[in-house]
């Protein structure tokens, strides 16, 4: 029977949201077989826990204004492990084809001639809805499921077409949105998101330290500002995550607003 990581090889490992329970059978394998491991600051301490103490950890962890490593010498970290015949596992947290910058990697070792395999993972919006007991899609009312990424240069920022993310029928996902979620939050009811549309903003989702607080379009800045603490945060807009179980989150409404400002 072969490896399941042969020597020289790099496998890209979704961490999931957090939680060690939403661990793929395949991630935890992969994360026990390898002889090192560059994880995330996203990934969960439950799950670096699960890495064997035999098997080398190395932090690679960039959150906004926190880089310990740029991508490049990641890249080059992962390339001089492989080389040198160990079995290598890049563990990323959510899922590593969403906003992961799994190309770059893998355009990286590919180029070296390095074999690069992916293992998918959950990405945090949908540990954030199923924690909130509601969905990302809603029949006849979010029919379409957009993700995007809020952690974005101004130039970027002034090129995204906001007209076709402010979509009535569709469920937004804003990941590593805290920054900027006025902006966002202005920019979609200028394009004609109605104000009264359902937010949800989950801090930590999976974690026991997670918060989920249930909001509309136009309070999403300040519910966010006065809610959200430091932990990483995802913002999902739209229909489906009207309140379905009310019961499973804070709810932000104009008299918390009243009171907060």
């Amino acid at each position: 029977m072969p490896e399941l990581i042969e020597p020289g090889t790099v496998w890209l490992v979704g961490a999931g949201p957090g939680d060690p329970d939403l661990l793929t059978r395949q991630a935890e394998r992969l994360v026990t077989a390898a002889d090192i491991v560059f994880y995330d600051a996203l990934v969960g301490k439950g799950v670096l826990e699960i890495i064997p103490q035999h098997v080398e950890r190395v932090s690679v962890g960039k959150r906004s204004g926190r880089h310990s490593k740029d991508q490049k010498s990641i890249n080059d970290l992962l390339l001089s492990a492989a080389r040198s015949g160990k079995r290598v596992v890049r563990l990323k947290g959510g899922d590593p084809a969403i906003f992961a910058r799994t190309s770059e990697e893998i355009e990286h070792l590919s180029l070296q001639g390095v074999p690069v395999r992916i293992c998918p993972g959950i990405t945090a919006a949908s540990a954030a809805v199923a924690s909130a007991g509601a969905s990302l899609t809603l029949r006849g009312s979010a029919r379409k499921l957009t993700f995007v990424t809020a952690h974005l240069s101004a130039e970027d920022c002034n090129a995204t077409d906001w007209a076709a993310l402010a979509d009535p029928a569709s469920t937004l996902v804003i990941y590593m949105g805290k920054a900027a979620v006025k902006d966002a939050a202005d920019e979609l009811m200028q394009a004609g998101l109605n104000r009264n549309t359902p937010a949800l903003v989950v801090e930590n989702a999976s974690l026991p330290n997670e918060r989920k607080v249930r909001t509309r379009l136009d309070l999403l800045a300040i519910a966010t500002s006065a809610s959200v603490t430091d932990g990483p945060a995802v913002l999902i807009i739209g229909e489906a995550v009207r309140p379905l179980q009310p019961s499973l989150f804070t709810v932000f409404d104009t008299a918390k607003a009243a009171a907060v400002t």
